[in-house]
């Protein structure tokens, strides 16, 4: 299996955009939270990496989202799991996606799109921070087409109904989930910032 460390120096090698990266960072924890959760422990690890690894293609090939994926993924001698992983939140937005078939695939198509709504609302707080962020709050937010426009709603929506779970479980449910890794997010991005003065 590809390491953690691995994975890792795959993603920094075709992702420099601080956005891109903060977002692939906190998949992998908010992922590795619903292992927990869910009763998945002894695959975190796992389950974050493709948290990690979910958008690698992105920044660089936005249009083969997903066909380069598998391409950049087999090449590094990632399993056939792992890429499905991957790929499967891509299910119904690019064609090369297969639909998301076990609890991990469909946790990870129900919350990317998710995360970036929430994280968007946190931003407009005064504490900009997700620690003191509540349901209402988001769901106000979600309500709004406007606001966070590019995080699809179908999807998310979707994403609920494959876990079987009403929109406010998986709201609340990742609420805590990023919580539990914003601060290791944080320390991570500080770590990549460039000395003062620099480009």
């Amino acid at each position: 299996m590809i390491t953690r460390e691995q994975a890792w120096g795959l993603f920094r090698k075709f992702n420099k955009d601080p956005f891109h990266i903060q977002h692939a960072l906190t998949l992998e924890g908010v992922m590795r939270w619903y292992a927990a959760d869910l009763g998945y422990g002894n695959e975190a690890e796992y389950w974050g990496i493709v948290g990690l690894l979910h958008d690698i293609d992105f920044e660089l090939f936005p249009a083969e989202h997903c066909v380069k994926a598998a391409q950049i993924l087999r090449e590094a001698g990632a399993e056939e799991a792992l890429i499905h992983g991957v790929c499967s939140h891509g299910y119904e937005l690019t064609a090369a996606a297969a639909a998301p078939e076990n609890e991990m695939e469909k946790v990870l198509y129900a919350v990317d799109e998710l995360t970036g709504l929430i994280w968007a609302a946190a931003l407009i707080r005064p504490s900009k921070s997700v620690t003191d962020i509540e349901l209402k709050s988001v769901k106000k937010k979600y309500k709004a087409p406007a606001f966070a426009a590019g995080c699809s709603r179908e999807v998310i929506e979707k994403g609920a109904a494959l876990l079987g779970w009403s929109l406010d479980t998986l709201i609340t449910k990742t609420i805590s989930a990023m919580r539990s890794c914003e601060q290791t997010v944080s320390l991570a991005m500080s770590g990549l910032a460039p000395p003062a003065g620099q480009n």
